[in-house]
């Protein structure tokens, strides 16, 4: 039996939406409730719709700790899923968590005193990719390099401080009232998006390097393809929709593909220069995916290249191809009421 709740410490609601994660799920909700917290804590489960045995684990963790609830999401859609675990959650602090991340054992407790400490109404920090297989491996390798993802703090490290999004997220709920939840129609980049509006409202985004979460890759070209091409295509409508939320980092990737597809064009059709920039991308991510490798195997190391171009090319692909039709309505008309909350 679980000790007595202290008291003194604020409560805190994890919310986890999930979709066929029969794989991690069971793991993801051990290491919640494994936390080195000594506060009230409970675990919202959005339970969308699995065509695995997501729903069967997830009954079976609702039976063995009454910490433990699941509420049903529909749509599938991940803003959804995460709008209802709100809702039906209770505690002041909320923590996102997904269904293949991994908190580390004292994530709730830094975090919590972290709000405190800084003020902010967010706090977050590094999406540690983890892989199990030699794939994963390779798409870990190249999530965490600055070749793959930029300077982004909270895929590859840095100093604490304000940031324009993090990893999943620490919030006060009051923010997250104030917001109006997340955006449902942000199926991707719902993470980003929300942040914007808590900043544009004045809130404060901390990024710290103490907080860390493991995350599992995408098992196959196919899929880290897709997550890539969706990334891309969703953060080209919060770009549409707030404007100064776009900088240079998130324009190299489809300015390479307009560069690489111009270069095989010309190489083709009018002279082997063409050739210089596609090559030249080529032998950098090459390049770039020795220092990114090291201390795994060669078949792993022998795939980074792989994972650094399907990651680039599908986010940009994405940017540039992202249809107008994607999330009609415009945010700042649509404030949702999703927390009916007893603080």
């Amino acid at each position: 039996m679980n000790a007595k709740p202290d008291v003194r410490l604020p409560a805190v609601s994890v919310i986890m939406p999930v979709l066929n994660e029969e794989r991690h799920l069971r793991g993801a909700v051990q290491a919640i409730l494994a936390q080195e917290y000594a506060g009230e804590m409970e675990v919202v489960i959005a339970l969308g719709p699995s065509t695995d045995r997501t729903d069967e684990i997830a009954a079976e963790l609702v039976a063995e700790d009454p910490r433990v609830h699941t509420v049903p999401n529909p749509t599938g859609r991940t803003p959804a899923a995460l709008n209802a675990a709100i809702k039906a959650s209770r505690h002041p602090i909320v923590v996102r968590v997904d269904g293949h991340g991994m908190l580390s054992p004292n994530y709730i407790a830094t975090a919590v005193r972290l709000l405190e400490e800084t003020g902010a109404q967010n706090v977050g920090g590094i999406m540690h990719a983890e892989g199990e297989t030699d794939w994963e491996h390779a798409v870990a390798a190249a999530m965490t390099s600055k070749i793959g993802v930029g300077n982004a703090a909270f895929h590859t490290g840095g100093q604490a401080g304000p940031a324009e999004t993090v990893y999943l997220g620490v919030f006060r709920r009051e923010a997250l009232e104030q917001q109006g939840g997340y955006n449902e129609e942000f199926i991707r980049a719902q993470d980003w998006e929300l942040n914007f509006r808590i900043r544009e409202a004045g809130g404060l985004i901390w990024f710290s390097p103490e907080l860390r979460v493991s995350y599992r890759p995408r098992p196959s070209v196919r899929a880290l393809a897709k997550q890539y091409k969706d990334y891309g295509r969703w953060r080209h409508v919060v770009a549409r929709y707030h404007s100064g939320s776009i900088n240079l980092r998130y324009l190299a990737p489809p300015t390479a593909v307009c560069a690489i597809a111009a270069g095989l064009v010309v190489g083709a059709a009018l002279t082997p220069w063409g050739f210089v920039v596609p090559g030249g991308y080529l032998a950098a991510i090459v390049a770039g995916s020795l220092p990114a490798g090291g201390g795994l195997p060669l078949k792993a190391r022998l795939q980074i290249p792989v994972a650094l171009a399907t990651m680039h090319m599908s986010w940009g692909w994405g940017f540039l191809t992202s249809p107008k039709s994607l999330a009609k309505r415009v945010i700042a008309s649509r404030r949702p009421a999703v927390v009916d909350a007893t603080v």
